[in-house]
C-alpha cells in the first residue's frame, strides 16, 4: 500500500482496517504536519584521499570537533590523517584498483558512505547531536567504524556521518545502504529526536501530497543556470552567483526549454503514474478516516479528511519548471519589457 499507515494496521473480522496506539501516534503527527527528518547518502570515498578530503570539509579544515565511534573528539588538519591510519584504510584492497578513465563510471567499491542526518531549521542543534550520537551507536558500533561532526552553519541543523563499509571483525562483510534500509533510518532518527523531546516525523513524500522529490545537486544546479540565464522571473531570483555551467548541463536545459514550445508533451513524463500513486494515498487516507471514526475518534478523522482535501495539485519536476518558464517569458513581453534585462546579483 502507498500509505505507511494503513499497512500497519492490522485487519479484524470481514478485512476492516484496526488501528493501534502507534499508528494513531503517527498519524496525529502527520497531519499535525510534525517536523520531517532527513536522512541520505551524499556519497562515498572511494580512496584513501578521497575520505581524507571529505573528512577535511566537514571538519571545515580543522575548525569543527569530529566525533569517532571510540569517543576521543579529534580536530585539527591533522584529524583526517589520524582517523584514517585508525580505521586501516590503506588495507583495503578496492582502493587500489585503478581510477576510471575520464567520463567513466567509477566502480571501485566505496571505502566509506557519507550520509546526513538533518532537521529542520529551528530545530535545537545539540538534540540533533545527541540523536545522531544514539544512532550512529546502535546502527554501526563494534561492527562499522565512524566519525561524526554537527554543523550548523545553515539554518537546519545536521550531522555529517562518516561510515566505513567494511566490517571490523567479519572478512567480506561490507555494508549495503537500500532504499528500506534508508526508510528505516528515517524512521528511527525520528523516534530518536522525539525521545530529545522534539516533535519529528519520518512519512514518505507521497504520504503527504508532495509530489515532487527534493531537489538533486544536478537540478539545483539547472535551475541557478535558469536565474542566471534570465529565465526566470527576477521574483524568483536569489544571491547565489552565475553558475559555471557545463555544456553537458546547457544541453539539458536547452532540451527542457524545448519541450513547451515544440509541444512534444515531454514536461508530462510520469503524470499519469503519480496520479495514480495520489489516488491510493487518497484512498488509504479515507480508509484511515473511517478507521477512526468506528473507534470513536471523530475529531481525528475530520483532521484527516482536511489533511487530504489540503493536498496540493500532483505536479512533475519538468511541468514545475515550465511553468516557471511561462512566467518569464510573459514578464518578458514587450509591454512588461523593463529598459535593461536583470542583472545577477554578484557578491
Amino acid at each position: 500500500m502507498a500509505l505507511d499507515i494503513v499497512s500497519y494496521g492490522r485487519r479484524g473480522p470481514g478485512g476492516t482496517l484496526r488501528l493501534g496506539v502507534d499508528q494513531i501516534a503517527q498519524i496525529q503527527r502527520t497531519v499535525g504536519r510534525a517536523p520531517e527528518v532527513m536522512v541520505k547518502v551524499s556519497g562515498g570515498g572511494r580512496d584513501v584521499g578521497g575520505v581524507e578530503a571529505h573528512l577535511r570539509y566537514i571538519g571545515r579544515h580543522g575548525k569543527l570537533p569530529i566525533e569517532p565511534d571510540e569517543g576521543l573528539t579529534r580536530q585539527g588538519r591533522g584529524a583526517p590523517k589520524e582517523i584514517t591510519a585508525d580505521w586501516q584504510l590503506e588495507l583495503c584492497r578496492s582502493q587500489y584498483k585503478p581510477k576510471p578513465a575520464p567520463g567513466q563510471k567509477d566502480t571501485r567499491a566505496k571505502l566509506v558512505h557519507n550520509i546526513v542526518l538533518s532537521m529542520p531549521a529551528g530545530t535545537p542543534p545539540d538534540k540533533v547531536r545527541a540523536a545522531a550520537r544514539v544512532f550512529a551507536r546502535e546502527n554501526f558500533a563494534l561492527q562499522y567504524r565512524y566519525a561524526m561532526v554537527l554543523h550548523t552553519d545553515q539554518p537546519h541543523p545536521h550531522v555529517h556521518l562518516v561510515v566505513k563499509c567494511e566490517h571490523e571483525f567479519e572478512p567480506g562483510k561490507r555494508l549495503y545502504i537500500r532504499k528500506d534500509t534508508l526508510r528505516q533510518w528515517r524512521e528511527q532518527f525520528a523516534a530518536l529526536m522525539r525521545e530529545q523531546g522534539v516533535a519529528a516525523n519520518a512519512t514518505p513524500r507521497q504520504v503527504r501530497g508532495q509530489t515532487r522529490k527534493p531537489y538533486r545537486d544536478a537540478i539545483h544546479h539547472r535551475l541557478r543556470a535558469l536565474r542566471a540565464f534570465g529565465q526566470l522571473p527576477p521574483s524568483d531570483r536569489t544571491r547565489y552567483r552565475p553558475p559555471k555551467t557545463s555544456i553537458f548541463m546547457r544541453a539539458k536545459l536547452e532540451s527542457l526549454l524545448q519541450a513547451p514550445r515544440s509541444g512534444r508533451g515531454a514536461v508530462d513524463v510520469g503524470q499519469e503514474k503519480m496520479r495514480n500513486t495520489r489516488r491510493e494515498v487518497v484512498a488509504d487516507w479515507r480508509a484511515t478516516a473511517d478507521a477512526l471514526r468506528r473507534r470513536g475518534e471523530a475529531d481525528l478523522a475530520d483532521q484527516v479528511d482536511r489533511f487530504t482535501a489540503r493536498m496540493p495539485a500532483v505536479q512533475t519536476d519538468a511541468q514545475w519548471i515550465a511553468d516557471r518558464w511561462r512566467e518569464a517569458e510573459k514578464s518578458r513581453a514587450p509591454e512588461h519589457a523593463p529598459a535593461s534585462p536583470p542583472q545577477p546579483h554578484v557578491r
